[in-house]
């Protein structure tokens, strides 16, 4: 199997890459008054990315707009995240147009979020070719296996922690699918679903370590303390809400052949778009891909 698909989460590399910046009031502007400096480390960590993984084919995924399905089904999900920076809301078009220009196809559907498009692009395109994702969310590790791998960013460009479905069952104690039943029970609050009021992450993965699904650990809710089984009963709402926000869909309707993402470096339009809107130090790295041969 000689076909590489690398699926990049644009949405976290963004996002990572302005607040790298941010923080010391670094925003980058042009002389057009539009701030580049997410879109700086964006380009960055994606070309590093590129030149690491080498693969033959790649694929941008990203967020449309802050309502999802998943606001349909409760109103408050990441209702605790504000308003993105306004030197961050010019980036989100530009990082995308300077994906394309690159020659990388970006892909997003209005309803879903980026993870979800990743989760069914790797479904679609593992019958044929091997699989990395590239991201800064634990959540993508639940879809590993055998030809999707997950490489979450390090602090620093370049420094990845690859997971194989075998690495996350060696650390973890239970399958990839099983973390979304653990994030079902504990909850998230970076994504503002309740889960199992009083259940933590390590009583949630002990739970799952023991009893492999939700399911089962309700078949034998007997077997918990009564503080326990106490949670469990009266948090059972929840917990089958947050079991269907904690999933990524993998069965997204969105159409993205796998022939069409072949990975081609457009050296000139690439050039001129880092030109046009004054991102620096970019060029020598899109030179350097351009000059190697991916078969």
């Amino acid at each position: 199997m000689n076909k590489h698909v690398l699926l990049v989460d644009g949405m976290a590399l963004l996002f990572r890459s302005f607040y790298a910046t941010a923080v010391h009031r670094n925003f980058m502007i042009n002389d057009n008054g539009v701030p580049t400096n997410g879109v700086n480390g964006y380009l960055k960590h994606l070309l590093t990315a590129v030149q690491t993984f080498e693969p033959t084919h790649i694929v941008c995924c990203w967020d449309m707009g802050s309502q999802t399905y998943r606001n349909e089904l409760f109103q408050d999900y990441k209702a605790n995240r504000g308003a993105p920076p306004v030197e961050l809301i010019p980036q989100f078009d530009l990082a995308k147009e300077a994906t394309e220009e690159l020659g990388i196809v970006n892909v997003g559907l209005k309803g879903f979020e980026a993870d979800d498009c990743i989760g069914t692009l790797a479904a679609l395109y593992q019958k044929e070719a091997r699989v990395t994702v590239l991201t800064g969310d634990k959540d993508l590790l639940q879809i590993l296996n055998e030809q999707v791998t997950v490489a979450l960013m390090q602090k620093g460009i370049g420094n990845y922690k690859q997971y194989t479905k075998a690495l996350f069952e060696e650390e973890m104690g239970i399958s990839p699918k099983a973390l979304i039943d653990m994030k079902a029970l504990m909850g998230d609050s970076s994504d503002n679903y309740p889960g199992v009021k009083g259940i933590g992450e390590k009583t949630a993965l002990k739970f799952i370590q023991t009893y492999q699904t939700i399911d089962r650990l309700l078949e034998n809710v007997h077997e918990l303390t009564a503080a326990q089984q106490k949670k469990m009963l009266a948090g059972l709402e929840d917990l089958k809400l947050s079991r269907i926000l904690a999933e990524i869909k993998c069965d997204v309707p969105l159409s993205c052949p796998i022939d069409e993402t072949k990975m081609q470096i457009n050296q000139e339009r690439a050039a001129a778009m880092l030109r046009l809107h004054q991102i620096k130090g970019i060029e020598p790295m899109v030179n350097r891909l351009s000059e190697i041969e991916i078969s």
